[in-house]
């Protein structure tokens, strides 16, 4: 019994063989070109194929009507009263010279003024005697297709006057002839037409394709480039020389291998400073615990510290994932409003107890300040400013804490009465693991929290400054400011 091929697993993508298969954009040229093309081309040779056809029965209807007059000029009315009549003196051997090649036949009737046989063929149906408003000819004919004895014919009905001495009146003379030259002329134009127009859309196929092929010519030309590339090759692609219609899909790709190159190098430094920074910590708390196993301190002091290193350790980590979360946020498009008084109330709330610790004088203003922002990016920006000021002013001192708005910006000001920040520290305070150490204090920290304060505030479009405070020459304290573009009217989140 042969078995069943097993089904594919749920969840599976299908392979490069099951992949859909679409146009490629040379094929959609192709047939965007072409197609209107073809269809132009039919349509234009219906239409000359009847211009053709309508000159041709024009031409031929002009030798009917020559035909018709020369059997007018062999009329003449004899007699008078009721013996008037019409009488021809043509013969049916003088119409040979009208017929082409002998590819057609021509048949006549000449009837009299009352609709009497004169000549001809006595089986010719009566012709036609409605003769059209607008002619194209100076005489009383009317022309239309017809059979006779079986064969189709194209009929010539003439009204012809006719005088005598004594009397006048209107002969008809009806000319029929068959349609042997006129389908064979119509076969030939039909060719000849149809050779012209296929070598055209020949033509116009073959420039397409080398228009078409050198259009593409530099999309393969990105392509085979874009395929060269090792995987970590993120440099722009050059722009210079590229179809204008390029241009856009170009910039764009460019920006994007940028924001990529941008989160490579990010992400390269972050594990670079991670493993760094967390070797140091880890050493020592290996060391610690190495040393409260062998007894060398006291257990009680060897858990304090222990557990001050585990502290800083996780502060550290905290801080470093703090920043891989900023840079995660700027690569977001759509950001919520937030009031940021709310926040940084908030935040001053949470350090309250740190503040009381320090017995400082804390003042806090604000009014409301709708930023566009993640609410977690005000609370870390406010939080890590304001503690670095907490930790940085001495006990007893005054700290204040101010958020006013003008038109367009929101301005938080963090005022200190520390010692202040030398003119080599404001130029490298800002950069990661750039401890802030203030002459008389003795705080200290990672060297992240100024870090991650600017990151988040060039993520939101704003500046960070640190100002030494002083009067008479003598620095009084730091102010932090910071400013944020303010939303747009909305109602805060």
């Amino acid at each position: 019994m042969p078995l069943s091929p097993a089904p594919a697993a749920a969840g599976a993508s299908p392979g490069p063989s099951h992949r859909p298969r679409s146009l490629s954009l040379r094929r959609t040229l192709l047939l965007g070109i072409l197609l209107p093309v073809f269809a132009f081309v039919l349509i234009t040779t219906v239409v000359l194929y009847r211009q053709a056809l309508a000159a041709a029965d024009t031409a031929y209807d002009r030798t009917l009507l020559a035909t018709a007059k020369s059997l007018g000029e062999q009329l003449r009315v004899t007699g008078t009263g009721s013996e008037l009549r019409v009488e021809s003196t043509l013969l049916y051997s003088a119409l040979e010279a009208f017929e082409a090649d002998n590819r057609s036949r021509i048949f006549y009737r000449v009837s009299g003024l009352q609709g009497e046989l004169v000549s001809g063929f006595d089986d010719m149906p009566p012709g036609r005697n409605d003769i059209p408003q607008k002619n194209l000819y100076a005489a009383l004919v009317n022309f239309y297709d017809d059979e006779y004895q079986g064969v189709p014919v194209r009929m010539a009905v003439l009204l012809q006057p006719v005088s005598g001495v004594y009397e006048q009146g209107m002969a008809t003379i009806q000319v029929a002839e068959t349609l042997e030259l006129r389908e064979t002329l119509a076969r030939q134009i039909l060719i000849d037409t149809l050779w012209r127009q296929a070598a055209l859309v020949l033509v116009i196929a073959l420039v397409v394709v080398f228009v078409v092929q050198r259009a593409i010519r530099p999309v393969r030309a990105l392509s085979h480039a874009l395929g060269a590339r090792s995987e970590n090759d993120l440099s722009a692609l050059p722009t210079e020389g590229a179809p204008r219609e390029l241009l856009p899909l170009l910039d764009a790709t460019n920006q994007h291998m940028q924001r990529l190159s941008h989160l490579l190098e990010h992400q390269k430094r972050f594990v670079r400073d991670t493993s760094h920074q967390l070797r140091t910590p880890l050493a020592v708390l290996k060391t610690q615990v190495q040393s409260a196993q062998r007894g060398d301190i006291d257990p009680r002091q060897a858990l304090d510290e222990i557990g001050h290193t585990v502290a800083r350790a996780t502060e550290l980590a905290n801080q470093m994932l703090a920043l891989a979360k900023v840079e995660q946020l700027r690569q977001e498009k759509s950001t919520p409003v937030h009031d940021w008084s709310a926040v940084v109330r908030a935040v001053a709330l949470d350090l309250s107890a740190l503040i009381a610790e320090r017995a400082l004088d804390f003042s806090i203003t604000t009014r409301s300040a709708p930023v566009r922002a993640h609410e977690w990016a005000l609370r870390e920006l406010s939080r890590n400013l304001l503690h670095n000021a907490i930790k940085n002013t001495p006990p007893g001192s005054a700290l204040a804490v101010a958020l006013v708005t003008d038109d367009s910006t929101a301005a938080l000001t963090i005022s200190d009465e520390g010692p202040g920040i030398s003119l080599a520290q404001r130029e490298r305070l800002f950069q990661p693991f750039a401890t802030e150490q203030r002459q008389g204090s003795s705080a200290a920290g990672s060297g992240l929290g100024l870090a991650i304060c600017r990151e988040i505030v060039q993520s939101l479009g704003g500046n960070i400054h640190l100002d030494n405070r002083t009067h008479a020459g003598q620095v009084h304290g730091l102010d932090a400011t910071v400013r944020l573009p303010l939303a747009p009217t909305h109602t805060a989140a």
